[in-house]
C-alpha cells in the first residue's frame, strides 16, 4: 500500500511531473508517439502531392485561381468533427479517414507558398532559361522549383507543426497518435498522461521544424551565401 501511495501518478496524489509514469507506460507513450509520427509525416506528403499540381494549375490559369485558393480555404473552415463524419461513409473507422482529411487542411497552407514561390521568380531568370533553350517541363524542374523551394519549405514547415496538432483530434476514430492519450487522460484526469503527451507534441513539432530547415538548407546552398551576404 505504501508503494501505491508514493506513486506520483496515482488517485491519490495524480501529479503534472511524474518521472515514474515515463517509466512504466514508455511502451504506450512510443507506440502513439510512432503513430502519431507516421499519420503526420504521410498526412503532409500527401497534401503537398496535391498542392504542387493545384498550384501549378491556379498558376497556369488566372481564373482558375481564386476558385482553387477559395475551394482550400473553405475546407480549412470545416470542423474536423464534421469533416472526419463525412469521410467515415468511405474510409470507415481507420487511419485513413484521419490522414485524408490532414492532408485535406494543409492545403489551404501548402497551395498558397507554392502559387507564391513560383510567381517569386524573376522574369528575367525566366527569359534567360528559355534563350538557353529551356522547355516548360525542364524550365519548371531545373528553374521555377529550385527558386521557389524556400518559399514552399515556408509553408511546408507551417503545415506540419499544425498537423501535428491537429492529428490528436483522430482521437475522435481512435486514431489520433498522442491524441488517444490525451482523450483517455482527460476524461479521467490523468494529470500526467496529459502532461505526457503534450510534451511530446510539443518536442515532436519542434523536432520536424528543426528536420525541415535542415533539409531546405541542404536543397537550397545558394540561399547561406545570401545571407552571409547580407550581413
Amino acid at each position: 500500500m505504501d508503494d501505491i501511495a508514493d506513486n506520483c501518478y496515482t488517485a491519490i496524489t495524480n501529479e503534472w511531473v511524474c518521472g515514474q509514469y515515463w517509466i512504466d507506460y514508455r511502451p504506450e507513450l512510443t507506440s502513439q508517439l510512432i503513430e502519431h509520427v507516421w499519420i503526420t509525416v504521410v498526412s503532409v506528403t500527401a497534401g503537398l502531392l496535391f498542392a504542387i499540381p493545384l498550384g501549378l494549375l491556379a498558376r497556369r490559369y488566372r481564373r482558375l485561381e481564386s476558385s482553387v485558393v477559395g475551394g482550400t480555404t473553405v475546407i480549412y473552415t470545416i470542423p474536423s468533427l464534421a469533416l472526419f463524419s463525412l469521410l467515415l461513409p468511405l474510409t470507415g473507422i481507420s487511419a485513413t479517414t484521419v490522414i485524408i482529411g490532414l492532408a485535406l487542411y494543409t492545403l489551404t497552407i501548402l497551395v498558397r507558398n507554392v502559387l507564391v514561390g513560383l510567381r517569386s521568380v524573376p522574369d528575367e531568370v525566366l527569359e534567360s532559361a528559355r534563350g538557353l533553350g529551356y522547355g516548360p517541363t525542364r524550365l519548371l524542374l531545373k528553374v521555377e522549383l529550385p527558386l521557389a523551394l524556400p518559399v514552399i519549405m515556408a509553408g511546408l514547415r507551417v503545415a506540419t507543426v499544425s498537423t501535428v496538432a491537429l492529428t490528436t483530434i483522430g482521437a475522435i476514430v481512435s486514431y489520433g497518435g498522442l491524441g488517444d492519450l490525451l482523450l483517455l487522460a482527460v476524461d479521467t484526469e490523468f494529470k500526467a498522461q496529459i502532461f505526457a503527451a503534450s510534451v511530446l507534441c510539443v518536442g515532436l513539432a519542434v523536432a520536424l521544424d528543426l528536420i525541415l530547415v535542415g533539409v531546405q538548407r541542404g536543397l537550397t546552398p545558394w540561399t547561406r551565401s545570401i545571407e552571409r551576404a547580407a550581413r
